[in-house]
C-alpha cells in the first residue's frame, strides 16, 4: 500500500504527464524566405487555437534559397520575440517525420487561393495517410494579405524595392538589402 505522499506524488505525476501529452502542438511548415504578413497573420490568429506553434523552417528542393536560413529564423524570432507559445526549428526531410519527433498533432496551413487549396488538400492526405494521427489546420488568409507571396516579395526585394508594406514592421527592411 502507497503511503499518502506517494499517492499525491503519482496523482501529480499522471497529471503532469497528462497535461504534456493533451498540449496541443501545431507545426507551420515553411520555407519563410522571408517571412511575410501573411505568415504573421495566419500564426497570430492559429495561436488561440493551440498550446504551441512552432514554426519550421524546411529545405525546399524545388526552390533556392534567397536569405540564409539563420537570418530567416533570427527574423521570426524577433516578430514573436514576446510570444512564448511559439518556437522556431529548421528541418530537412519530411513534415510527418517532424511531426512525430516534437509529438505535433497538427499541421497548420494558410490557403490564399483555391489553387493553393487543392494542393494542399493532396498533401495533407498523404500525410493524414503517412501519420494517421495528424490532422492539418487550413486558415483562409485575410483579404488585405492574400495577395502577399514570399516569391513576390522577394522579387520585390531583389530589385531593390520598398517591400516595407508586405513585412513585419517589427524587421529593420534594411537587413534585407544586405
Amino acid at each position: 500500500m502507497l503511503a499518502p505522499n506517494s499517492v499525491c506524488t503519482v496523482f501529480f505525476l499522471i497529471l503532469q504527464y497528462k497535461s504534456i501529452v493533451m498540449e496541443r502542438i501545431a507545426i507551420f511548415p515553411g520555407s519563410f524566405d522571408p517571412f511575410t504578413l501573411g505568415h504573421e497573420s495566419i500564426i497570430r490568429r492559429a495561436l488561440p487555437m493551440f498550446d504551441q506553434i512552432i514554426i519550421m523552417i524546411g529545405y525546399n528542393s524545388n526552390k533556392e534559397p534567397f536569405y540564409p536560413l539563420a537570418k530567416r529564423k533570427e527574423w521570426i524570432l524577433r516578430v514573436f520575440e514576446n510570444e512564448p507559445r511559439i518556437r522556431v526549428g529548421k528541418y530537412d526531410g519530411l513534415t510527418v517525420d517532424y511531426c512525430k519527433r516534437v509529438h505535433a498533432q497538427y499541421i497548420l496551413r494558410g490557403l490564399r487561393t483555391s489553387a493553393d487549396f487543392e494542393y494542399e488538400r493532396a498533401i495533407a492526405q498523404i500525410n493524414k495517410k503517412m501519420y494517421p494521427e495528424v490532422e492539418t489546420v487550413f486558415l483562409l488568409t485575410t483579404p488585405e494579405t492574400t495577395a502577399i507571396s514570399s516569391t513576390i516579395v522577394r522579387d520585390i526585394l531583389r530589385h531593390k524595392g520598398d517591400a516595407s508594406l508586405f513585412l513585419p514592421s517589427c524587421l529593420d527592411l534594411s537587413e534585407f538589402y544586405e
